[in-house]
């Protein structure tokens, strides 16, 4: 379907974080979920990976990208095959990870987890013969996520020279972590938008600095969205804060709604990994700027290419 002469080789190959990724291979997962869209949207049938069946090994709860791996599998005519609630599997009997992705390699072409523990994707891959794709592992990694938001970004607005806004919980959120990384790959300008207690880390900001990417750091989300392509909202963890006014005082202060948006650029389009809670206004979702549900759709496309490519069905 598509040259590979500057990517690397997808057939078999695990999927477990953004940094594995080189532009030029970001570029093309994006072109093929692009050319793989329509199917997506139920406007064409696909084959593809008819006889192929995806394990779903998911260990804590999820809607939105278990139930997109499984639109994307199905939609391309393979089958689906879900360990189903932990509580009624072998692992309440103290089955180990390793055995558990061992006996499900007998069962499967590929393997997409969602485990608690960092770390759990990479040891998976260890003991897997077959691709196993990591659909985040704690306060690890998260690639596909970083990859739709990504294809959001490319659909909606534009990856080069993109003036981004991150706001929420820059310091615990390993979204907004995986996004700076991938960001920087094309020369995006980022300004973080964060109560001082959630601040990106500073580790973090050096990486993004080193990299020759412009950093601004503000509190101040008014000032933040005047001159931005793209706001990047996430929920700020009300469990981080023992004191539940201090909590109140910072969610409230990053409250997005449609009085604050005169301030913005016409083209501003606003993301968010979901679920949210207070962190957006309802209201917004009537704006043009609003597109957190075309992004969490996008989740399907951008997967069903990972899963072609890593299945081999396509190069």
């Amino acid at each position: 379907m598509y040259p590979s002469i500057y990517i690397m080789a997808f057939e078999d190959m695990h999927i477990i974080s953004m940094k594995d990724f080189s532009r030029d291979t970001i570029d093309h997962i994006l072109a093929t979920a692009e050319e793989l869209e329509p199917i997506a949207r139920g406007k064409r049938t696909s084959d593809l990976l008819a006889g192929k069946i995806l394990a779903v090994l998911f260990f804590e709860p999820s809607t939105r990208t278990r139930m997109s791996f499984e639109a994307a599998m199905t939609r391309l005519g393979g089958s689906v095959l879900n360990l189903g609630s932990v509580e009624a599997s072998s692992i309440t009997k103290g089955e180990t990870l390793a055995d558990t992705i061992r006996v499900v390699n007998g069962y499967a072409n590929a393997i997409v987890i969602r485990h608690p523990k960092e770390g759990s994707a990479k040891l998976a891959s260890e003991f897997s013969s077959i691709p196993v794709l990591n659909a985040g592992d704690g306060a690890g990694h998260h690639p596909t996520q970083t990859l739709l938001d990504l294809y959001t970004i490319r659909r909606e607005s534009h990856l080069d020279g993109l003036r981004i806004a991150l706001a929420g919980d820059l310091k615990y959120g390993r979204t907004v972590h995986s996004l700076c990384y991938a960001l920087s790959l094309y020369g995006a300008h980022i300004t973080l938008v964060s109560p001082k207690e959630l601040r990106m880390p500073n580790a973090i900001i050096k990486d993004l600095e080193d990299r020759g990417i412009e950093v601004k750091q503000t509190e101040s989300i008014g000032e933040a969205i005047k001159d931005v392509d793209v706001l990047y909202v996430t929920r700020i963890q009300k469990e981080r804060f023992p004191d539940h006014a201090e909590y109140q005082r910072v969610a409230n202060s990053l409250q997005i709604t449609p009085e604050l948006l005169v301030q913005a650029q016409p083209g501003l389009k606003i993301m968010h990994p979901l679920p949210r809670t207070n962190e957006i206004d309802q209201r917004v979702d009537l704006t043009h700027h609003a597109c957190y549900f075309e992004q969490a759709f996008y989740g399907v496309p951008v997967r069903m290419a990972l899963l072609a490519l890593v299945m081999g069905a396509i190069e």
